[in-house]
């Protein structure tokens, strides 16, 4: 298994800290698909945009259908999220 060193929530400063207190708020807790970026928040911040883009931007599929089938592409690429 890869491993990837992350900054925690304890360590987390400026523009870290603050998406990680989005996703807390969001989500209840700071998911390890979020802090995999952490080394570069900038980097981050523009992979979220990107899915709250795909996720919540106008389209003619539904929430439920899209989130479906990222459902569906993690099964069939065996990944768990």
């Amino acid at each position: 298994m890869a491993w990837i060193r992350t900054i925690s929530d304890e360590e987390a400063t400026g523009d870290l800290a603050k998406i990680y207190e989005e996703a807390r708020r969001r989500a209840g807790r700071v998911y390890n698909i979020v802090r995999i970026s952490s080394l570069r928040p900038a980097v981050l911040e523009k992979s979220l945009d990107l899915y709250q883009t795909l996720m919540l931007g106008p389209s003619s599929l539904s929430r439920t259908d899209r989130e479906m089938l990222a459902t569906a592409v993690s099964t069939m690429n065996h990944c768990h999220y």
